[in-house]
């Protein structure tokens, strides 16, 4: 059995989570390998999870919202232990510019060949919000973060990018498209068993964080309210302690707060708002596109490969509440669109971004190293 070594920033650690390389870690055991997951964490240890995942964890300091950035001094040391220990047959590094992707320099000039995964070029075409943030973030992605992507040997991009920015970047000879997936047969629940009649459960699912935008969806869907005395409204994901936004919509909205039900809440959604700022390929709106959500979505990254508009789901600009408000509202009074938008939402998935297609594009990727 081959092995990969994945370096990524987090794994599951309360709000500290990188759902991407959980997947792709569970699709890469499914497919045959042994995947070995170096991260940070609140405290360093190491966690055999089982015969074919081990996760090291590498304590940090963790800069809050609106940077959310870790830092965990010795990380890339660590790393090129590891590989002397474990000798890994791929080693594959999760996100850009996030402090574990500097291994990736300290690998390449050591002879290491590091394939480098990517659903959003931080500083580039993804911002976080607030002006000094952009800033850093344009200074850190056209210094240490192109670096790092001419030391990849190969970039796989989670959605399609503008091939004159990959040209600019230099990496346009080295860079392919894998989506990540979803396993669409665990997200069939039926919807009926979970909600009252005629009740109409708008979700959002994510953390409560500036860059997700839960502001502009609160501020745009509450006042429906007023003419739906059937609207629930619910925003589910973690959230710190005193958060402005509960505070200010707790009468309103419920606050779910972390949960292990998410199909089960996805199945009694009948409309899922993702009012990112920036995104890269959403794992949310995966999960609710195969849950058959009409999936009202803010025109940022990945989010247009996913939902067509009009066919799938609405788009609306990033951040323009009066047409997310207008989305909502719409397929609120149309339960027909809605069906018929939940039911082009789960055919997408299973065309395009279930692990058996995903899972292809892995073997042959890793067939070509």
């Amino acid at each position: 059995m081959k092995t990969i070594l994945l370096i990524s920033p987090y794994w599951k650690e309360q709000h500290r989570w990188m759902v991407s390389s959980v997947k792709l870690a569970e699709l890469w055991q499914r497919i045959g390998f042994n995947v070995i997951a170096v991260c940070m964490g609140s405290e360093s240890k190491v966690d055999r999870v089982s015969d074919t995942l081990t996760v090291h964890y590498r304590k940090d300091f963790f800069l809050k919202d609106p940077w959310n950035y870790g830092i965990a001094l010795g990380f890339t040391g660590y790393v090129r232990k590891l590989i002397r220990k474990e000798k890994p047959d791929y080693i594959v590094c999760n996100k850009l510019l996030f402090w574990t992707s500097f291994s990736v320099i300290a690998l390449r000039l050591t002879g290491h060949k590091v394939l480098v995964l990517t659903d959003a070029f931080v500083g580039i075409n993804w911002w976080p919000r607030g002006w000094l943030p952009k800033v850093c973030a344009a200074i850190y992605a056209n210094t240490g973060g192109w670096l790092i992507l001419l030391c990849a040997s190969r970039v796989v991009t989670f959605h399609p990018q503008p091939t004159c920015l990959l040209r600019r970047l230099l990496i346009h000879k080295k860079t392919q498209v894998i989506p990540t997936g979803i396993d669409s047969k665990e997200w069939k629940v039926e919807s009926g068993k979970w909600k009252k009649n005629d009740e109409i459960v708008v979700s959002y699912v994510g953390r409560l964080e500036s860059i997700k935008g839960v502001d502009d969806f609160l501020a745009a869907v509450v006042p429906l309210k007023k003419e739906h005395e059937d609207l629930n409204i619910q925003v589910v994901g973690w959230y710190k302690d005193n958060h402005p936004l509960v505070e200010q919509y707790q009468r309103d909205v419920k606050f779910t707060g972390l949960r292990n039900d998410i199909p089960e809440i996805l199945g009694a959604t009948d409309i899922f708002v993702m009012p990112s700022h920036s995104e890269g390929l959403s794992n949310a709106i995966m999960e609710a596109m195969s849950s058959r959500c009409a999936c009202v979505v803010s025109e940022v990254g990945g989010n247009t490969y996913l939902v067509q508009n009009g066919v799938s789901g609405f788009c609306f600009p990033a951040g323009d509440r009066e047409a997310l408000a207008a989305h909502v509202s719409r397929l609120m009074d149309d339960p027909a669109k809605r069906k018929s938008m939940g039911e082009a939402a789960r055919k997408r998935i299973e065309e395009v971004f279930d692990w058996k297609i995903v899972g292809k594009k892995y073997q042959e990727l890793f067939e070509s190293l």
